[in-house]
């Protein structure tokens, strides 16, 4: 692991995944780790203001998927290469550190901890796993079929926007921060066919918080209660008036809410 200061404050560091692909990652804060794992086409920059919020509690650890950012991309991919990647994120952050994972970050965070990656609790918010979310990303999957990205992530844009209620044409991602289209295939591969994933989700032994908007699609919120039902130890919480683009401000305290309420249980058992 190789470490430098930036002048923000922050520590950008680099691990090396089992397959050798360079993992890029940002840690800032202090107190007891926290990985932070972002959706489709996030980086790490894409999370400085939630875990600019949550610094004063946590040292916050947020990377760059593969593919993305400063990360490499070995190929051929494969979701275990990703579960690898964020295994070694968080052998960087700490022993037992904390996911949260915002939409198919959320899906990858938990599918790391079914696969027994060493992390703490998981908190999680709105895994795409509703039949509205599985449609929209049926629509993405068929024009990258096509080869055609750029319709592609068009097309992904725009539902994100409708998504957060935004008007036709704006979209809160940043140029340049998108990263490539290419990498919408990878979230595809996390989701699967887009339906919960019962069997893995049983195999998370972890403490889970599943939170939803309570401006979101009612599909949305219907599939975060699945959600919550098929994990052996999981609560539920809707942030009100929030849709898929939570205000960072909204969550913070919530995630760390929950996160200090894991920290007491340990210390009390």
């Amino acid at each position: 692991m190789d470490e430098e200061s930036t002048t923000l404050h922050r520590v950008r560091g680099r691990v090396t995944s089992r397959d050798g692909t360079p993992i890029a990652y940002e840690r800032y804060g202090d107190g007891p780790p926290l990985v932070l794992v972002s959706g489709a086409l996030g980086t790490a920059a894409d999370e400085r203001v939630l875990g600019g919020l949550l610094a004063g509690r946590f040292s916050v650890v947020a990377y760059d998927r593969r593919g993305r950012g400063a990360s490499g991309d070995t190929g051929p991919y494969a979701v275990e290469r990703e579960i690898d990647d964020l295994a070694a994120v968080v052998g960087a952050a700490g022993a037992g550190a904390a996911l949260h994972g915002t939409g198919t970050g959320g899906a990858l965070a938990l599918a790391a901890a079914a696969a027994g990656v060493p992390a703490g609790p998981v908190s999680v918010y709105e895994p795409p796993y509703s039949a509205e979310e599985r449609e929209r990303w049926r629509r993405v999957a068929a024009l990258l079929d096509r080869g055609r990205r750029a319709a592609a992530l068009d097309l992904f844009l725009a539902d994100a926007a409708a998504a957060a209620g935004l008007p036709p044409g704006v979209t809160r991602l940043r140029p340049g921060v998108a990263g490539p289209a290419r990498t919408l295939a990878y979230d595809l591969a996390v989701l699967g066919d887009g339906t919960l994933p019962e069997r893995s989700l049983a195999r998370v032994h972890a403490r889970v918080l599943v939170v939803d908007g309570g401006a979101s699609p009612a599909g949305t919120r219907q599939a975060a209660r699945a959600l919550t039902a098929a994990l052996p130890r999981a609560r539920h919480r809707t942030l009100t008036g929030q849709t898929h683009e939570v205000a960072p401000h909204v969550l913070a305290p919530v995630v760390e809410e929950f996160l200090a309420e894991d920290r007491e249980t340990a210390g009390a058992v």
